[in-house]
């Protein structure tokens, strides 16, 4: 398999999530710097305005959200296999309420080194204030509950080396995300919080050892030619029978339900059960594809 561009930033909790995908699929993989803030200059004119990151190119397809990036590496590299059963609830409880409770006691602790433009640029993501006050006054209630959702996962490893069963899947890397992100920025803290979760401790590194597979960096600009010079793929089948009522070809737009809720309009190319394909034209990049997942995302007629 080839032709996989990850345009994160090393410090992103959500992409680590992809790069431990591609290394338990033992993937080769082209790595993307995009910028922390806006602006992003090389990425927003691949996703049509969708600024969050990672996102995952694969010629004149993009594909945004962990959501639907690493249905689309389990599709398309099936063996070892990574998703089946809960999996998928166990990421999206990773993504929403464990990394909710993660944020105020991140930023509780390291909000007031925070530059003015990395507040700036959070302020316009989520729509609300980037309050530290008030982060260093819910950190002490998330506390409590971050280690309660940590145990779960030391339940969840009573009877095996990993929450997957007998081999690391997706409930694993999903489940790593915001024990990675604590302990890269509070690494004294996750340590306090993991005390006693003896086997939550020696699975935490039995996943950093899958490591990221192979890495290779390209710059912004490979990336959209890459796209320029493609076609997109295959379009999936259109589920006839979606709620919305929407057919191919209708002009409609794609937004998430949490943050950074920047409408991204574009021709529906179709809605399957899980995800969404918009097509667009545009004058540099020719015609692309994005592609979203159906859960947390909202799609309304342009």
């Amino acid at each position: 398999m080839s032709g996989l561009i990850l345009h994160h930033y090393d410090t992103s909790p959500f992409s680590e999530k992809v790069r431990l995908m591609m290394g338990l699929k033992g993937l080769a993989w082209d790595s993307v710097q995009a910028p922390v803030i806006m602006p992003k200059p090389e990425l927003t004119p691949l996703t049509g305005g969708y600024r969050r990151i990672p996102v995952l190119q694969i010629g004149a397809d993009v594909y945004c959200d962990t959501q639907v990036i690493l249905a689309e590496l389990e599709a398309r590299a099936p063996g070892p296999r990574a998703a089946s059963g809960a999996d998928w609830a166990v990421n999206f409880w990773a993504d929403r309420p464990f990394f909710g409770i993660t944020v105020p006691i991140i930023f509780g602790a390291l909000g007031e080194a925070t530059t003015p433009e990395f507040i700036a640029d959070r302020e316009k993501l989520s729509g609300r204030p980037f309050n530290v006050a008030a982060m260093q006054a819910a950190a002490p209630l998330m506390v409590p509950q971050w280690r309660a959702q940590a145990a779960w996962i030391e339940e969840g490893l009573s009877e095996t080396d990993w929450l997957a069963g007998d081999a690391p899947g997706l409930a694993d890397i999903a489940a790593y995300m915001n024990i990675w992100f604590l302990a890269r920025n509070l690494p004294a803290m996750a340590d306090e919080l993991l005390a006693g979760l003896e086997r939550t401790q020696a699975w935490r590194k039995r996943v950093a050892a899958i490591g990221h597979g192979t890495r290779r960096e390209i710059s912004g600009a490979e990336a959209l030619a890459a796209a320029r010079e493609a076609e997109p793929g295959l379009v999936p089948e259109h589920d006839s029978h979606d709620p919305l009522g929407l057919r191919p070809g209708d002009f409609i737009t794609v937004a998430a339900d949490d943050y950074g809720r920047d409408p991204i309009a574009g021709t529906l190319a179709a809605l399957t059960r899980s995800r969404i394909v918009l097509s667009r034209q545009t004058p540099d990049l020719g015609r692309t594809q994005v592609h979203f997942p159906r859960a947390g995302y909202v799609v309304g007629k342009a």
